[in-house]
């Protein structure tokens, strides 16, 4: 099969198993068709104000401080005579849309959403704004305009600052909220002289929402234990002190009002949010006002956290909820009917009202859930052939009216407890039931991916085997190859058919489909299948069995550092004992010393803290320093040199790019004193780092292709953006890898010495241009199994040496401050990417080099990697799962994610390491080459 076909049949494979993970766990919960439910029972509250701190976490606002004085003195009022408090429940992802959409929506939203950056709807649904008679919202511009865009109706008002004053290195960004709560005063006092604007916020069921960011964004910029994020609490604090005694002003003391506080997400100690750490998942909720019960005295109750006593509260009830089960307390308060697509559940200990109306709203909560099941079953059932669907017994059409007819006969016989009682038992089977369907087809599609997997890594080994090594001789039968043919279309056909009269999604036509071309191209290689099991069999069984071990614990060791960084330390210093093991160290006394303490020193790293929780900026500097000294040493020896003419262009390149070292430890330096004096980004440094980076991927192309030449170039290029994107000790990552590999590429050149001494290249010799012309490669042995192990290997180090980046929450925003402080999701994210790609690259391009040097086709070795890569992201397939912890849950999901795109990555990087190794560009004419 022509390389380049090959290249595009496994991206295309690859992108149909990573895509496969979101429609078998993260497909859209939502159904429509439900009709609306209300609480029949006139409601306690005409009016809900809801404040959203977005970024606050629950022990931050509910501990005091050194002096025992309490962060938020009003709400602390609050909580000790006024109203009920608790922690809310968030689930992952810990993003502020998803975590604004369960808190007004009561749903937890699915990962279709992070495609549009959290902002936009990415499906329809129903909210608490859209089910209430008016809305007016003030806040930021990446959280209001969803909840107006999805609003049925011209009823939901949406008052925005613009997007460029959620700039993180702004001098005080709490006066995003001061902005919030002086519109909303000045919106009162004009609704004092605009009688239609009167008329409407006197009006029952509407909500007021404040979205207050401030406390995200000096999260972000100054940590949660700074005092610029404690002020600022401070300050919300008092703002809504102040809103609350200007609406009762306003109303007249009407007692009609009812008041929320909560947050979308925490945030964890190092400013970041995203994953599911206690800091991120636990958020406040205080509530009082009409309809909501005033504080409850206790002697004693149990939480598994102990904050109680750290906060001072173990006197005072403490209610907790998941988040969207504020949805429907809202709802329940002014009276509005629960959102349609609402799976929260009434949390009653927060209601002041009578035994009935508690056990109306239980009740309405029940029958709003049960019709998203009814219509979940419906959309089921219609898509699956009567024989081959199972209905959720547990629930049957005759147990939901039994149900229903017991709880409205308990409320009707006033035995409100009961009917409470009955209906959290619906509202409970109702969920396990909307699980059960809409996980229904989870097991089906899971088998069609295992299937098209081992299908493809089977298909990949045969290659290999066929290709690139002397092991078999056989030709194919055209005559079994056609009747093969036949045979697998036939069977797609009946497959394709079987989908269509279950109307299934186009989706997983292609899930059930891909194993049939992928099955018939490795059953077509039968004969090699045969060569290959004779071989086999002769050979001996220890020795198959010792094999097969030793790559299992190889794969292991590759999953296990997915969980524990540690473990890339152990297989380090394993590395680090290979040239004794294989007596290397006799032949090469200086090369293995280098390689033995390079690979000891990388093993420091995974045992570091993760990155960007104890930023320093002094170890960047070191970073920029010693890269600096290393060419500087570099240059000195290329100057002295007496075989070699250096031009004065590759002088210059040279220097340049030692220039742009130097820049980039300044910038740093400049930028992050600047954003601590709070004087934001400076302009100067924001255009130097953005020319920096546009420049790394082209000044290699302009170095001479020399092995070393351009291998260093590359490093240097690369460091530049690296040590913009860098806040500690990370800036040595890189410098370390390098030497690894430079190390690495010498100890190939040693280890090919064992099979033919006349194979054993000069490096200093070796061009990277030169390479295309090999026509004559060598065949693949056992040895070449090791190479591909140790590059996997080095490349799972680039992903987690630093830390542990399958979590969202290892990301530091003060990473990028370099390149911009105003919030930008795609922009942030897309520089987060580069950081982690450039460790990448030098792995990529050592490897390159050392297939170079093996004198081995890029194809072979790149298979090997291929087959690993797969067997690990099988393995990872398997350990997906939704149940146990949002934590476990979300973990699982991107380890597998992750390895997919590695695999990705690797077919991509491949082609990028060959561009940045063999290409040059010639800006002043074509020089003459000497040898060196």
């Amino acid at each position: 099969m022509n390389m380049l076909i090959f290249i595009i049949a496994g991206l295309l494979v690859h992108c149909v198993f990573l895509a496969s993970i979101f429609d078998i766990y993260f497909t859209s919960p939502l159904v429509h068709g439900m009709t609306p439910q209300r609480t029949p029972l006139p409601p306690p509250a005409k009016r809900l104000v809801l404040f959203v701190a977005d970024g606050l976490r629950a022990d931050t606002l509910y501990e005091l401080d050194d002096n025992g004085t309490p962060q938020a003195p009003y709400l602390r009022n609050i909580i000790e005579y006024k109203g009920s408090w608790g922690v809310s429940h968030t689930h992952v992802p810990t993003e502020s849309r998803p975590g604004h959409v369960a808190l007004i929506a009561g749903f937890y939203e699915d990962v279709s959403a992070v495609a549009k950056g959290w902002k936009e709807n990415p499906v329809e649904f129903d909210s608490v704004f859209n089910e209430s008679k008016y809305t007016w919202s003030w806040g930021s511009p990446d959280i209001l305009p969803m909840f107006a865009k999805g609003a049925s109706g011209d009823h939901v008002y949406t008052y925005c600052y613009t997007a460029e004053k959620e700039d993180f290195g702004a001098q005080d960004a709490t006066k995003l909220d001061t902005w919030v709560f002086d519109h909303v005063k000045n919106f009162f006092q004009a609704a004092r002289s605009n009688q239609t604007l009167f008329s409407k916020v006197n009006e029952e069921k509407i909500v007021l929402f404040l979205h207050l960011l401030g406390i995200d964004t000096n999260g972000h910029a100054h940590r949660p234990n700074s005092r610029e994020y404690k002020d600022n609490i401070r300050k919300v604090d008092e703002g809504i002190n102040d809103i609350v005694s200007m609406l009762e002003d306003f109303y007249g003391n009407d007692g009609k009002t009812a008041f929320i506080l909560t947050s979308d997400h925490g945030m964890t100690d190092w400013g970041s949010h995203g994953a599911g750490h206690p800091s991120e998942t636990l958020t406040p909720l205080i509530a009082w006002g009409a309809g909501v019960n005033y504080p409850q005295k206790v002697t004693f109750q149990f939480f598994k956290d102990e904050f109680l006593k750290e906060w001072k509260l173990e006197k005072w009830k403490r209610l907790d909820v998941n988040q969207a089960d504020i949805a429907p307390l809202m709802a329940s308060l002014i009276g509005v009917p629960f959102p349609l697509n609402s799976v929260g559940i009434l949390p009653l200990d927060y209601l002041n009202n009578s035994a009935h109306f508690k056990a109306e709203s239980m009740f309405t909560n029940a029958v709003q859930i049960l019709e998203q099941f009814k219509i979940k079953m419906i959309q089921k059932k219609e898509t699956t052939l009567s024989f081959l669907f199972t209905p959720f017994q547990l629930l049957s059409d005759t147990e939901q009216i039994n149900i229903l007819r017991k709880a409205r006969s308990y409320i009707h016989q006033e035995k409100y407890h009961e009917a409470v009682s009955l209906c959290k038992t619906l509202i409970s089977l109702a969920l396990e039931g909307l699980s059960y369907y809409h996980t229904y087809d989870r097991l089906f599609l899971g088998i069609s991916v295992v299937m098209g997997f081992v299908g493809w890594t089977s298909y990949v080994i045969l290659l290999i085997v066929k290709t690139h090594t002397s092991l078999t001789r056989s030709t194919d039968d055209k005559a079994s190859t056609v009747l093969l043919l036949y045979g697998f279309a036939a069977i797609g056909v009946l497959i394709a058919f079987f989908l269509l009269i279950q109307t299934c999604p186009w989706t997983y036509y292609i899930y059930c489909l891909l194993p049939v071309p992928v099955w018939y191209a490795v059953v077509k290689e039968f004969r090699v299948i045969q060569d290959l099991a004779s071989l086999l069999l002769v050979f001996p069984l220890g020795q198959s069995i010792g094999f097969l071990v030793a790559g299992a614990l190889g794969i292991e060791i590759l999953v296990f550092s997915f969980f524990y960084r540690s473990t890339l330390t152990v297989g380090l210093i394993a590395f680090a004992g290979w040239p004794l093991i294989t007596r290397l160290w006799a032949q090469a006394k200086v090369t293995t010393l280098c390689w033995t303490l390079l690979c000891l020193l990388l093993a420091m790293f995974p045992l570091m803290p993760v990155v960007g929780r104890e930023p320093n900026i002094s170890l960047v500097t070191v970073a920029g320093l010693v890269i600096l000294l290393i060419s500087s040493f570099f240059l000195a020896c290329l100057c002295k040199s007496k075989n070699k003419y250096v031009p004065k262009k590759d002088l210059t390149i040279l220097l340049f790019q030692m220039l742009s070292i130097a820049l980039s430890t300044y910038v740093v330096n400049s930028t992050h004193s600047s954003l601590h004096h709070k004087q934001g980004l400076p302009v100067i440094n924001q255009i130097i780092s953005w020319t920096t980076l546009a420049s790394s991927l082209f000044v290699p192309l302009l170095s001479p292709t020399f092995f070393f030449q351009r291998l260093l170039s590359i490093l240097l290029s690369l460091m530049s953006p690296y040590l913009l994107l860098s806040t500690g000790y990370e800036a040595l990552f890189p410098l370390v890898l390098s030497g690894l590999m430079f190390s690495w590429i010498y100890m190939e050149k040693e280890a090919l010495q064992h099979y033919d001494d006349s194979l054993k290249p000069k490096l200093a010799v070796l061009n990277f241009s030169y390479t295309t012309d090999i026509t004559q490669f060598r065949q693949l042995h056992l040895d070449d199994i090791r190479r591909s192990f140790f590059f996997v290997f080095f490349i799972v180090t680039a992903f987690f040496g630093t830390g542990n980046i399958a979590s969202v929450n290892s990301f530091d925003p003060a990473s990028i401050c370099c390149f911009l402080t105003v919030f930008n999701p795609f922009i942030m994210g897309s520089l987060l990417v580069w950081k982690i790609v450039i460790p990448f690259v030098l792995v990529s391009c050592a490897f390159e080099a050392v297939q170079v040097t093996t004198q081995l086709s890029s194809k072979s070795l790149f298979l090997i990697v291929l087959v690993i890569s797969d067997l690990m992201a099988l393995h990872f397939f398997f350990l997906v799962k939704d149940y146990g912890s949002w934590l476990d849950i979300g973990t699982s999901i991107s380890h597998y994610v992750l390895v997919m795109v590695f695999t990705i990555f690797i077919m991509l990087l491949s082609g990028l390491a060959q561009l940045l190794t063999t290409k040059r560009i010639e800006l002043w004419g074509r020089t003459k080459r000497h040898s060196m």
